[in-house]
C-alpha cells in the first residue's frame, strides 16, 4: 500500500494530485507558488507527513494520463494570506488508472496510479552525440547553459526542457519508459531542428545585408 499525505490509505496506489500545465521529470527541481485553498491543504498535509503528491500534465485543458510523483524539499515562504512558495523534486513517473475527484474530507482530488518500469540506463555515446548537437544549437542561437555534469553522466531528463520542445513533445518524452528511447527522441529532434535554425540564421544574415553596399565580382563574358 502506498503511503499518501492526509492519511487516506483506503486504496492501493492512491495519490493526491496537483494537475498543472507543465511536464515534470524525475529528479527535476520545480518551484511552485501555491494559492488555491485545495492545494494549500494538499501541500500542508504532505509537508507535515513527508509524503508525496503527483503532478499530472494538463494539455489544452485536458488531464493527461502520465505525470511525475514529487516530494516537497522546502517551503521557502508562507505569505500572510496563506499562499506559499515551495520547492519540490521529481521522484518517478506514474500513470493514472482512475481519477478520484471527490476525496473524503479533502478539498483536493486524487488518483489511483501505477508506476511503470522505467530503466534509466542509457548509452553514454548517444548522450555525447546529443550534447554535441545541443551545443551546436546553442551556438547558432547564441545562448549558453551549464548542465554541471559530464556529457556521459547526463540523462535525457536533465536536458529535455532545454532543447526547444513544445509541451506536447515534452509530454511524449515523459511516457517513453526507457532511457535509450528518450535519448533517441532527443537525437531525432535535434537532427530535425538544427538545419532549420541554421537556415534561419542564414536568412537573418541576408536580411541584414539587404540595402548595404556589396563588394561583388562582376560576371565575365567569354567571347
Amino acid at each position: 500500500m502506498h503511503q499518501i499525505c492526509g492519511g487516506y490509505l483506503a486504496m492501493t496506489n492512491f495519490i493526491p494530485i496537483f494537475p498543472l500545465g507543465i511536464v515534470v521529470y524525475p529528479h527535476e527541481e520545480v518551484n511552485l507558488h501555491i494559492f488555491e485553498p485545495r492545494y494549500k491543504q494538499l501541500i500542508n498535509e504532505c509537508h507535515e507527513t513527508g509524503h508525496f503528491f503527483g503532478i499530472p500534465t494538463v494539455i489544452e485543458n485536458k488531464l493527461q494520463d502520465y505525470g511525475t510523483l514529487v516530494s516537497i524539499t522546502e517551503i521557502t515562504t508562507v505569505h500572510e494570506n496563506g499562499e506559499m512558495d515551495i520547492k519540490t523534486v521529481g521522484d518517478k513517473v506514474f500513470r493514472i488508472l482512475e481519477v478520484i475527484t471527490q476525496v473524503p474530507d479533502k478539498l483536493y482530488s486524487g488518483a489511483i496510479v501505477n508506476y511503470p518500469n522505467n530503466p534509466e540506463q542509457g548509452s553514454p555515446e548517444v548522450m555525447r552525440k546529443v550534447m554535441s548537437s545541443l551545443r551546436e544549437l546553442y551556438k547558432l542561437l547564441k545562448v549558453s547553459k551549464d548542465f554541471k555534469k559530464q556529457d556521459e553522466e547526463l540523462q535525457s531528463y536533465d536536458v529535455a526542457h532545454h532543447v526547444g520542445f513544445t509541451i506536447e513533445e515534452e509530454y511524449e518524452l515523459l511516457h517513453l519508459l526507457h532511457e535509450r528511447q528518450r535519448q533517441e527522441y532527443l537525437k531525432r529532434h535535434l537532427i530535425k531542428v538544427l538545419p532549420l535554425i541554421a537556415e534561419m540564421e542564414n536568412l537573418k544574415e541576408k536580411i541584414k545585408l539587404n540595402g548595404h553596399f556589396k563588394n561583388l565580382s562582376s560576371f565575365n563574358f567569354d567571347f
